[in-house]
């Protein structure tokens, strides 16, 4: 089986449809065999997909040059680090997250800021960035570190779910990121294996809603002043059992 370091520079390639059949079979061979690089290119597929989104919308409406520019820029930057050394793995990862942000704002500026599906197609491809970097960080905190870590960065009290396992959920961690309206709470869990994000978007309440985007599972639900929205890749029934779960202790 291919290394790490062989397939490195062919995972932009692969995603973009440029390699031969033998390279396709090989890379797929590798991804199968390989969490890390799989989570990398599922990463970097999500931001391309964003990418293509954003392109759509600017054929109705074109965006500042600037706008493209920074677009451009962005992307070529993450063409140059997955030609880079394999044992910087991190380097694509952050690529990746500067693509997000940069096609966040080019979301902000194109279409309205009240559109779920442009919203969950942000927190999707942060969805993806963020369990990529764990696999390769392999972070782990408990409960009490996650929800002392959510009240410190957003003064926000969060009664996590008291028995995760009984649903098949494994708590991973928390990280604060951010997104076309600014910083938003991240939850990352697994469930029999599989990432699931739940986020929490302070300052704003969206009406109660499901959508598929990027090859995700959404559901948003408000609760006061705040917006949830937990993001699978599983069959959209599982997936609102699962919001229904969270949101029983979530508030």
């Amino acid at each position: 089986m291919p290394s790490c370091s062989s397939v490195d520079p062919l995972v932009t390639p692969y995603i973009d449809g440029e390699l031969s059949q033998a390279e396709r079979d090989a890379m797929d061979q590798h991804l199968r065999a390989c969490p890390p690089c799989r989570s990398r290119v599922n990463a970097e597929h999500a931001v391309q997909q964003l990418l293509g989104m954003r392109q759509a919308a600017l054929s109705q409406q074109p965006a500042p040059p600037r706008l493209v520019e920074r677009c451009a820029r962005a992307r070529a930057e993450m063409r140059r680090a997955a030609r880079s050394s394999w044992r910087a793995r991190l380097v694509p990862l952050a690529a990746a997250a500067t693509l997000v942000l940069v096609v966040g704002g080019a979301f902000l500026y194109e279409l309205t800021a009240r559109s779920t599906r442009v919203m969950a197609a942000e927190l999707t491809a942060d969805h993806l960035k963020c369990f990529a970097m764990n696999t390769v960080l392999r972070t782990h905190q408990q409960a009490p570190e996650v929800q002392s870590s959510l009240l410190s960065h957003f003064e926000w009290r969060a009664a996590l779910p008291e028995e995760p396992v009984s649903a098949g959920l494994e708590l991973v961690g928390t990280r604060p990121c951010l997104y076309a309206e600014g910083r938003v709470a991240h939850i990352m869990y697994r469930h029999h294996g599989r990432p699931v994000s739940v986020f929490m978007l302070p300052g704003t309440s969206r009406s109660r809603e499901s959508v598929d985007v990027l090859g995700h599972e959404a559901v948003v639900w408000p609760a006061g002043d705040r917006t949830f929205v937990l993001i699978a890749r599983a069959p959209r029934d599982e997936v609102e059992r699962l919001a229904s779960y969270v949101r029983a202790s979530l508030r």
